[in-house]
């Protein structure tokens, strides 16, 4: 009797879970496959120098950031956020910019998350964009601040209410028993607050990156990439082109 014959029999009566077991056997096969070490495209980019970026990358930012709306990359405001913890041990994680205001990066989180604690103990962090549609990587270094009260409440009023209500009834990045138990917070949360104003919480808010290093990566043929990098040297940026 063949194998496919024996599974058939053991899941008599249930041909959706034989049928989602065989397409998750089939599926890990076809991966396993994969040499990942040969996954590669060659990349296509817009050529890039030091006049095109100009002197000020506040500006430059702005303008690549504009053209990835234009291109409709998803989720443009997307960026990986670097911190390091108490420890000194590096973690990252994918959060939403929500502004460049006077130069600075603005982002919102629970303060006793752990990125907010591994502000609170080492205040520097590194952003980094990446428009795959456009051959495009941003980095941006600096140190980070807490917005002031003001700014965080005026952004907080912008949110849909159920997001405001996630945001009081969520302990980020703490162990909870089950998402039921996160749901039935929601809920009564929910229910409590009904016709209510849902201000926004004490320990929730934003942070501003004030960035000191930017460098633009542009995509090139032949690995041969163009990356323009901004230092803040005495209070001005000096700008260069890197090796890639």
């Amino acid at each position: 009797m063949g194998n496919n014959t024996r599974g058939k029999r053991v899941f008599a009566g249930h041909p959706h879970i034989y049928a989602n077991i065989c397409f998750i056997f089939a599926g890990n096969k076809q991966m396993m496959a994969k040499d990942i070490s040969q996954i590669r495209r060659d990349y296509r980019g817009r050529f890039l120098n030091k006049e095109a970026a100009g002197h000020d990358p506040i500006a430059f930012f702005n303008q690549w950031f504009d053209e990835a709306l234009h291109a409709e990359v998803l989720d443009a405001n997307a960026m990986t956020l670097a911190t390091v913890g108490e420890d000194g041990r590096p973690d990252g994680r994918i959060v939403l910019l929500k502004g460049v205001e006077e130069g600075k990066f603005i982002f919102y989180t629970n303060y006793q998350s752990k990125k907010g604690r591994d502000l609170a103990a080492n205040p520097v962090a590194s952003l980094t964009f990446y428009y795959k549609e456009l051959d495009r990587q941003i980095r941006v270094d600096g140190r980070v601040s807490k917005c002031t009260a003001a700014t965080s409440d005026a952004y907080f009023k912008t949110r849909p209410l159920k997001s405001r209500i996630g945001a009081w009834v969520s302990p980020q990045s703490q162990p909870i028993p089950s998402r039921f138990y996160l749901m039935r917070k929601f809920a009564a949360y929910g229910l409590q607050t009904m016709g209510k104003t849902v201000e926004r919480p004490p320990f929730w808010g934003g942070y501003a990156l004030t960035p000191d290093h930017l460098e633009f990566w542009q995509g090139r043929p032949n690995r041969l990439h163009d990356r323009i990098n901004f230092r803040l040297v005495n209070g001005a940026w000096e700008v260069e082109r890197l090796s890639p």
